[in-house]
């Protein structure tokens, strides 16, 4: 009794150290975000700022044209921030097309592969998972030569194409064994009502697979909108960036603006917060029954 009591109590205590190791930095960035630089300096034994404000969402918000107090003397204001609402309407896009294509592709293949057993399809995917291994910078300029010669740098869709083509494996993967759990005896059934093998895909193994789709397209999505190094590499003009690209813009040789660093990171964490919180139900099913079934 008393030993499964200590077990308890030191499992709470690993998860509440997990909980505040991740809860953390978030709470330094809220703190950064909404003070001012020069508070933010002032002291390093203070936690909690003298004064708030909501100056760096002001100026991140309107683009520059709203600087509020903070910023009213300030000499210099990075071109970025000034275009910010590109970077959130490229990020939007990005990780919402990526999303969408990677499911429909991802799914059509991986049905491919769960339903017809070759060995050769069995082979490819093994392939393509052993060339997920190689790390993205390596085939950062062959794919930056590529893509010139296509007319698709400094273009969202060279994003786009990138961002899906190194993210489509991962949906075979996860998608394929889900999909051999579905009893063909159903699509079996729905082809006698007159279903095509198509249509029996359509309407009984994706409702049905509906937590493992939510799963690996939750995962696609924060995948792409937190993606840097494919950004930066393909796209240099600020109208073409996404919001890590400018997060990493603000530090330089000459400035680190931290306070407008921390409001981006949390404007940029929202999306991402908000689909987990939707999808919650969708992706612990989905990964907890693949984990019992895969």
């Amino acid at each position: 009794m008393r030993q499964a009591l200590l077990t308890r109590l030191a499992l709470h205590t690993a998860n509440l150290l997990v909980i505040a190791f991740l809860l953390l930095p978030l709470a330094a960035a809220t703190i950064g975000a909404l003070q001012s630089a020069k508070s933010l300096q002032a002291s390093t034994r203070s936690v909690l700022p003298p004064e708030w404000t909501l100056d760096n969402f002001r100026v991140i918000l309107s683009g520059g044209a709203q600087k509020g107090a903070i910023f009213e003397q300030a000499t210099y204001l990075p071109d970025n921030v000034k275009k910010i609402h590109y970077a959130l309407t490229n990020s939007v896009l990005i990780a919402t097309t990526v999303t969408l294509l990677t499911l429909v592709f991802s799914s059509l293949s991986a049905y491919t592969v769960a339903r017809l057993r070759l060995r050769w399809v069995i082979w490819l995917m093994n392939l393509n998972l052993v060339a997920r291994f190689v790390p993205v910078i390596v085939v950062m300029i062959p794919l930056y030569v590529t893509f010139r010669q296509l007319g698709l740098l400094n273009s969202v869709w060279g994003v786009i194409i990138a961002l899906s083509g190194f993210l489509l494996p991962y949906g075979v993967v996860i998608l394929a064994p889900y999909f051999a759990t579905v009893p063909r005896e159903l699509e079996d059934a729905a082809r006698i009502d007159g279903c095509s093998r198509f249509g029996a895909f359509l309407r009984v193994t994706l409702p049905l697979s509906t937590p493992a789709l939510a799963s690996y397209g939750a995962i696609v999505f924060i995948v792409a909108w937190n993606d840097l190094l494919i950004p930066l590499i393909l796209n240099n003009r600020a109208e073409f960036m996404t919001l890590p690209v400018v997060i990493a813009s603000l530090v330089s040789d000459l400035f680190v603006f931290h306070n407008l660093m921390m409001a981006i990171c949390l404007i940029a964490l929202a999306p991402s917060v908000i689909l987990v919180l939707l999808l919650r139900r969708f992706v612990v099913e989905g990964l907890s029954v693949g984990a019992m079934k895969g």
